[in-house]
């Protein structure tokens, strides 16, 4: 049995599962909204509140570990952590309490495993594909170039090896959390929508200055794969799901005027209209449209037709990671018989 935590500025995240002929198949799961970073873009401490509703989180996480014997575990923390002057000393207490050795994570560890995690739902006929993590205290994003892409796995290698695929990656000191208090989440009028927009378009401006994406994938096959939150969260809301249903979302296809029209629509509500959205809930509405600020920033910089939703991202990168390591992993070869859910590859 594998696990992986993924101790973010929003959520507590956790996953277990054992190989299975094609990836693994999940065995456990646990997702809570913990806020770890609330207020430490200000402050530049982690607050005694959101430490204590962490800890509460991780013990569930420990006691998941532990039932499940988990014999291989990584365990990582993200930007809040990462940021916080007390991040480290917050880690320390965390372990005393629960018995979990959490490590920080570094921004390109964490956007190369996301990679990693949902490389499988990456189209190997685009020429491009730029893959996206938008957090609570950090966007990670990852330019892939299809036309130098391998394979490997299997007696043809036939899966695609995504790092020999990676063009440039960066991580923006912006994510969902930090957006919002900066700018306001609940109240966000077109005015101060745009503003949030400006403001992320300006921290891609360097990363697009060096590389010019722009017009390398003009004229070319290119597509958006995000996972995170925000776009799962905005293909629940076009599809018009009465309740959040990962096997519909997962790997699903938008059109990139399909998520800016929910962009919209969620702009025109109220925020007690945000609320009663059922993908969407008290937990994310204040912090929903800051996603997508962060969303139409990258479609206005790097202008795409399609975008791919990943529910899927780091957890499982850290798993495909742990099973390679210990040459337990299999990929490459799809089932004859039907797909058993929920297994990954």
């Amino acid at each position: 049995m594998y696990g992986a935590l993924d101790l973010g500025t929003n959520n507590c995240r956790l996953l277990l599962a054992r190989p299975s002929r094609r990836g693994f198949r999940v065995i456990d799961a646990f997702s809570r909204i913990i806020r770890l970073g609330e207020g430490v873009s200000q402050s530049g401490q982690l607050s005694d509140a959101a430490m204590q509703r962490t800890i509460d989180a991780l013990k569930i996480c420990a006691g998941k570990l532990d039932r499940h014997q988990v014999q291989r575990a990584m365990l990582v923390a993200t930007e809040a952590c990462r940021i916080a002057s007390n991040g480290s000393e917050f880690l320390t207490r965390a372990r005393e309490a629960t018995g979990l050795d959490i490590k920080i994570l570094s921004r390109e560890g964490e956007a190369r495993l996301a990679v990693s995690g949902c490389a499988s739902l990456v189209d190997p006929n685009s020429d491009y594909a730029m893959v996206f993590d938008i957090g609570g205290g950090s966007s990670e994003l990852i330019w892939l170039d299809l036309t130098r892409r391998r394979y490997r796995g299997g007696p043809h290698g036939d899966r695609l090896d995504v790092q020999s695929a990676v063009a440039a990656w960066t991580s923006l000191s912006v994510g969902v959390v930090t957006l919002a208090e900066r700018f306001g989440g609940r109240q966000v009028t077109r005015e101060s929508f745009e503003a949030m927009v400006d403001y992320v378009v300006g921290l891609l401006a360097p990363f697009e200055d060096q590389h010019r994406f722009a017009n390398r994938i003009a004229g070319r096959r290119a597509h958006m794969l995000g996972t995170s939150g925000t776009v799962t969260t905005v293909a629940g809301v076009h599809l018009g799901l009465e309740r959040y249903d990962r096997n519909r979302v997962d790997g699903c296809w938008l059109e990139t005027e399909e998520a800016r029209r929910v962009t919209y629509s969620l702009l025109d509500r109220s925020y007690a209209e945000r609320v009663a959205e059922p993908c969407i809930g008290r937990d994310r509405a204040d912090l929903v449209l800051a996603g997508c600020a962060i969303l139409e920033a990258l479609l206005r910089v790097w202008p795409c037709a399609r975008l791919r939703v990943a529910d899927r991202g780091l957890r499982e990168g850290i798993l495909m990671q742990l099973m390679v390591e210990d040459g337990v992993y299999r990929a490459g070869r799809r089932r004859r018989r039907m797909r058993e859910r929920p297994d990954f590859a």
